[in-house]
């Protein structure tokens, strides 16, 4: 006699959460994570001390997952026409509208209670950055760029760790929320890449669609123009050879980019999306190395 083979279980909701929230992809928030302690180390001329930086560390990974939330209740009508998207978990419908919301406003508030340990001017523009992420999921539908909007939520947490370790947001500040945002451009253009003729029959509006056949030269013009950017914004606080050796890893990725979506592939645009983290913590070594060095 045949043995039944058992039935497999369903996920337990914890495992949902962690799949709602992208747990086991931690490229999107390292994302955020490599510029935001960038400019800790650049405003604190060093170490920022441990309080900053485990406020900073675990908040960007919070408000990337309370954002992930968000994105997946105002696109599920989306994503479920979408290859990579279609089994999301409020997409799919094994998490509820109303229980996504509910776990991404839990992980904005203890990210909230963490900003509270700062000072006065990062909780006011802790308020300007939730305005943004809340944003940004609905900026796909009217602005022919939402990657450009994306630049400033994933930027914002640069003047922030400013206003943290300064009290003030210096103009210097601003100018690395620029340039970062060129960098958000880039990849950002790169995942858009991936879901072009999807997003195409459903009529959203990405970077990728707007640039056609530029988006390659496009891609490789804003990864050049972030690091110009930064360049020319830290030449004066950074040991010139420390960063002139990022300077020159940093450029080899970028043709390693170029590379993988010249073909414009999925394969090879979602590589590159997914490599990006790498690019961000070359230039935050550089960063450590070069102002440590300074100070």
């Amino acid at each position: 006699m045949n043995a039944v083979a058992p039935s497999p279980q369903a996920p337990s909701r914890l495992a949902l959460w962690l799949d709602l929230i992208r747990w086991n992809r931690p490229a999107g928030w390292l994302l955020l994570l490599w510029p935001t302690l960038s400019a800790l180390w650049v405003a604190a001329g060093g170490f920022p001390g441990w309080h900053l930086l485990v406020v900073f560390t675990l908040g960007t990974i919070l408000m990337r997952s309370a954002g992930c939330c968000v994105n997946d209740v105002a696109d599920k009508d989306f994503d479920r026409h979408v290859k990579r998207t279609a089994q999301r978990p409020v997409t799919s419908g094994r998490v509820s509208t109303r229980e996504a919301l509910a776990v991404g406003a839990v992980l904005a508030l203890a990210a909230f209670g963490l900003v509270l340990t700062t000072n006065g001017l990062t909780i006011a523009l802790s308020f300007a950055a939730l305005a943004i992420t809340l944003a940004y999921p609905f900026a796909k539908r009217v602005v022919s760029m939402p990657q450009a909007v994306l630049g400033v939520a994933f930027s914002f947490g640069i003047p922030m760790a400013f206003a943290a370790v300064q009290g003030a947001v210096p103009l210097l500040a601003w100018v690395l929320m620029l340039g970062n945002a060129f960098w958000v451009l880039a990849y950002d253009t790169e995942y858009a890449m991936v879901d072009r003729d999807d997003d195409l029959k459903i009529g959203m509006k990405t970077s990728a669609i707007t640039l056609g056949r530029a988006d390659v030269a496009a891609v490789t013009a804003f990864y050049l123009l972030y690091l110009a950017v930064w360049t020319a914004a830290l030449w004066g606080q950074v040991r010139p050879v420390a960063w002139a050796v990022m300077g020159v890893l940093a450029l080899a990725q970028v043709a390693w980019h170029f590379a993988l979506i010249r073909g414009r592939t999925r394969e090879g645009c979602f590589a590159a999306f997914r490599a990006n983290h790498w690019l961000g913590f070359t230039v935050f070594a550089g960063v450590v190395l070069g102002v440590t060095a300074v100070a």
